[in-house]
């Protein structure tokens, strides 16, 4: 069995990780640089790094920010925001990042998927995709890193992993909206129904509050990597703790 991977999630605004509930409300977390090196020591498997104001402001991250992160880390790391051009991906990629994640720009442009995979290979491509319940279905929103330009993008979240995944994408992040940061666990039932669907990796992200939300996530929706924010951002639980409990309950994951 592979082991399961933690990723802490930085989401990155002005500069400042910052961390809201259902994508609203954000609040100061601190130093990016500060907060990636904290994560590394404890034991993250990744990093991910989400400038949330990029596309809704219509720009793509800083390369030199990419760089300073890559010279602090030595564990992979991927970067989003505002990720529209295989040149710009290509930018990222050269700094420093190990993936490159879009979302928004992807929903505007499916073909960018394919385009990247085949210029750096599916393993550096990672599509991000905001979901939100709609009665009996899911749907996928976009620009959700701003609260007054976030809207419906007219797709079905499970139409939507499956088209991405044709096009090329090495791997899915599903953000479940309606859990996120409210820390009540994972929406077990929607990623089951992507792991269904999927043949790439899946990795769960909203809604971690303690260890066995990460559990079952791994082990009842088969996902292959969790992404928290809030839940290490304020201390409320370590990964080197998450680890230790998460092998107790039978998951493999990295020492």
């Amino acid at each position: 069995m592979t082991a399961r991977r933690i990723i802490p999630c930085l989401d990155v605004k002005d500069g400042r990780v910052v961390k809201g509930v259902r994508f609203q409300g954000h609040a100061d977390m601190g130093d990016a640089s500060e907060l990636a090196r904290r994560y590394r020591d404890q034991g993250a498997d990744e990093l991910v790094f989400y400038d949330i104001t990029a596309s809704p402001e219509g720009r793509t991250l800083d390369y030199a920010w990419v760089r300073d992160i890559a010279r602090a880390l030595d564990i992979p790391f991927s970067v989003a925001g505002g990720i529209r051009t295989n040149d710009q991906a290509g930018r990222c990629l050269d700094s420093g990042a190990d993936k490159v994640s879009i979302n928004s720009p992807a929903l505007e442009r499916p073909d960018l998927i394919a385009e990247m995979a085949d210029r750096f290979g599916r393993q550096c491509v990672v599509v991000g995709v905001d979901s939100r319940r709609e009665g009996d279905d899911w749907v996928v929103h976009q620009y959700t890193g701003d609260p007054d330009a976030s809207r419906r993008s007219g797709r079905r979240t499970l139409d939507w992993i499956v088209e991405a995944q044709t096009l090329g994408a090495g791997e899915i992040v599903l953000n479940c909206m309606d859990q996120d940061g409210v820390r009540r666990g994972y929406d077990i039932e929607q990623l089951k129904a992507a792991r269904a669907r999927l043949t790439i990796p899946l990795v769960a992200s909203g809604g971690a509050g303690s260890a066995r939300h990460f559990r079952d996530a791994f082990v009842e929706a088969g996902v292959s990597g969790t992404l928290a924010a809030s839940v290490f951002h304020t201390g409320a639980l370590t990964i080197g703790a998450l680890k230790t409990e998460l092998a107790r309950e039978g998951v493999e994951v990295r020492p």
